[in-house]
């Protein structure tokens, strides 16, 4: 490629080409979709570029994108397809007039590309956005700080399954992978894949597994949802198969196990928990205190 800095500023995003990598920053505008901005930028080495094209765009424009191979980045492997084109961070749109220095840089990039496998890589070789993550979803707030999962429900969004199994954490050790669903789409959802294959909750519908959050009107958007399976995911990896489960869990502030007694015995009293629920969960509530 050409020296090192050289710069191809499209609209919302800039490429910074550098002898081994493509440092990708997105602009802050209000145009600039909300996902590309939470990112900030990528930075993506050449082994992590499968093949790059260059076509036509609309309205007098042309597109660059890399093709990442599978598993470079765990953004795109927590998306799993399902990121609309115009949140794509390795779609590049110039104006027309700019299209034979983007062929030169394709064809630079096309290059450097062939000499790499194009298979699937064993490690992401994109970093991840940076924990602490954090969203609301419909029924819980979720909570990510590098070596553990939180799910806190909402009184007003989760089902009473969730209730009675309480408030939930899960350490990065005990967990397999994340699916993530888009919640521009029906039943969005987040879900954390345990490591023991056939582990209760696996197959239960979202609403119903303490294991997942769901996403709705104003939920979860892809921006906020999106950067914390991915963050999740690229720790999955990091920590690999023979990572040590069992994590301690903080004790909970007095006021909240209160306030989630309260909730239960409302259930209670909906004739949602049984007496027998009631107790059992009302003795590990206080356990915790």
């Amino acid at each position: 490629m050409k020296r090192m800095g050289d710069v191809l500023a499209g609209f919302h995003a800039a490429w910074e080409f550098e002898s081994d990598s493509v440092l990708i920053r997105f602009e802050r505008g209000i145009r600039t979709p909300k996902l590309l901005q939470a990112l900030g930028e990528r930075h993506v080495p050449v082994d992590a570029i499968a093949g790059v094209t260059l076509t036509e765009g609309r309205r007098g424009t042309v597109v660059l994108r890399a093709e990442l191979r599978p598993g470079a980045d765990p953004l795109l492997e927590a998306a799993a397809g399902q990121l609309k084109e115009t949140s794509d961070p390795y779609r590049l749109v110039l104006p027309a007039e700019r299209a034979l220095l983007a062929e030169y840089y394709a064809d630079e990039l096309r290059a450097l590309a062939a000499k790499n496998d194009a298979g699937p890589t064993d490690r992401h070789l994109v970093a991840a956005p940076a924990a602490p993550q954090q969203f609301k979803a419909y029924d819980a707030k979720a909570s990510f700080d590098g070596s553990a999962v939180s799910f806190r429900w909402f009184w007003t969004g989760a089902s009473s399954a969730k209730w009675k199994a309480g408030d939930q954490s899960f350490p990065v050790s005990s967990l397999s992978g994340v699916e993530w669903r888009s919640p521009e789409v029906f039943e969005g959802h987040l879900r954390l894949l345990p490591r023991e294959a056939g582990a209760a909750g696996a197959a239960a519908q979202p609403d119903q597994d303490p294991a997942a959050v769901v996403f709705g009107l104003g939920y979860g958007p892809v921006h906020e949802s999106l950067p914390f399976a991915a963050s999740v995911l690229a720790a999955i990896r990091a920590a690999g198969p023979a990572a040590q489960t069992g994590a301690a869990v903080p004790r909970r502030d007095p006021a909240d196990i209160a306030d989630r007694i309260r909730h239960l015995g409302e259930l209670h009293e909906a004739g949602l928990v049984t007496d027998q629920e009631f107790s059992t969960k009302k003795a590990e509530l206080l356990a915790q205190l």
